[in-house]
């Protein structure tokens, strides 16, 4: 039996080194700083001498030294990001946002994780975090104890959240969601709407439930005890088996669309028509349409908030001096309602009216 070479062919190199500027230019036929000035990120690059740039790399394996480029131009490359809970569908989107987003401007992404999204543990998580990198995103932050949050001394910081902070923040108008979601379901009828929360500790699941009870007040509404799950398929099936059993139930708000999921399947089971006999929106608007029946849900512009706390965070990259103090007021991004056949009998297929954007 042979042995793998060590030294087996990647494009036109060996795996035994590293390809260098010099090679790729050569490849390439410019010159080295031309090289440089792509790997970098500069405009100042004609569209198709970067495309022969990029494919020599692609060719010969050549990856930036990102150590090296941070000496050199006194600055690091790397941006810190904090998560938790890499699963949630939303936060997937948000991520890829952000590095994707990071990549065109020229960054790397340094991920960590956090066991929750407590103050303690992202307290430990920007332990190690802030080495290196040039600023940090904070994505998951759900306590609403915001005070215990210790972070890191003179380093550009932006959270995604939808509270005024003393660091910017980017997030969902969680209230203006919840608003759009009872309002269309009163609108179709009910005489009150039934809420199925996430978890009593997440900042928000609690925005949403304010909003919640706010409308319902203002509109004059009885106001029903609202069910907690934990963001789980599993959870919203066993709040949906309650609330199927009530007969007075109309219409259903669901904090999210895997919640969501659940509720519907345990209203079908229990032989509630939806939406002739209960209605039911959910939130995030991740693959809701596949659901049965379509799931009408508030639409997260998730990329938005990605690309926005990178643009937030590499403005305070470029003038790290100007530091506000005291709140900001936070940048809210509004969910749009997308109606399905969840909460209404009449809506034209989804084929036929979205063009949906992948």
């Amino acid at each position: 039996m042979s042995e793998v070479s060590t030294s087996a062919p990647r494009g036109d190199l060996g795996w035994g080194r590293r390809a260098t500027a010099k090679e790729v230019a050569a490849l390439a036929g410019v010159s080295p700083q031309t090289v440089s000035r792509v790997a970098n990120g500069l405009d100042n690059v004609l569209p198709e001498t970067r495309e022969r740039v990029l494919d020599a790399m692609a060719r010969l394996g050549y990856a930036p030294n990102a150590a090296a480029r941070a000496l050199r131009t006194g600055r690091s490359t790397n941006l810190g990001l904090i998560a938790f809970q890499l699963s949630r569908t939303g936060e997937a989107h948000i991520i890829d946002a952000i590095c994707s987003t990071a990549r065109a401007r020229g960054y790397d992404v340094v991920l960590t994780t956090a066991a929750d999204g407590s103050a303690e543990s992202l307290n430990r998580a920007m332990v190690g975090a802030r080495a290196g990198v040039a600023g940090l995103v904070v994505l998951g932050l759900e306590t609403v104890a915001v005070n215990h949050l210790r972070l890191p001394a003179n380093l550009p910081v932006v959270i995604a959240d939808s509270r005024g902070l003393s660091v910017p923040t980017v997030g969902c108008d969680q209230a203006e969601g919840a608003r759009l979601a009872v309002e269309h379901l009163l609108a179709g009828g009910a005489r009150t709407v039934h809420l199925v929360a996430g978890p009593e500790t997440s900042l928000q699941s609690r925005q949403r439930l304010d909003s919640w009870c706010q409308v319902l007040l203002a509109a004059g509404r009885e106001i029903p005890t609202p069910l907690h799950g934990d963001w789980s398929a599993e959870s919203g099936y066993l709040a949906g088996r309650q609330l199927a059993a009530d007969a007075g139930v109309e219409a259903i708000f669901v904090a999210n669309d895997e919640m969501a999921g659940g509720v519907l399947r345990a209203l079908h089971e229990a032989g509630r028509r939806i939406p002739e006999d209960v209605a039911v929106v959910g939130f995030d608007d991740v693959d809701a349409e596949y659901l049965w029946p379509p799931l009408t849900s508030l639409r997260q512009d998730f990329r938005a908030i990605g690309e926005g706390l990178v643009a937030a965070l590499l403005e305070q990259v470029a003038t790290p001096d100007d530091r506000v103090v005291g709140l900001r007021e936070p940048r809210l991004i509004a969910p749009t309602l997308v109606v399905r056949a969840s909460s209404t009998p009449t809506v034209v297929p989804v084929t036929a009216r979205e063009g949906r954007k992948s």
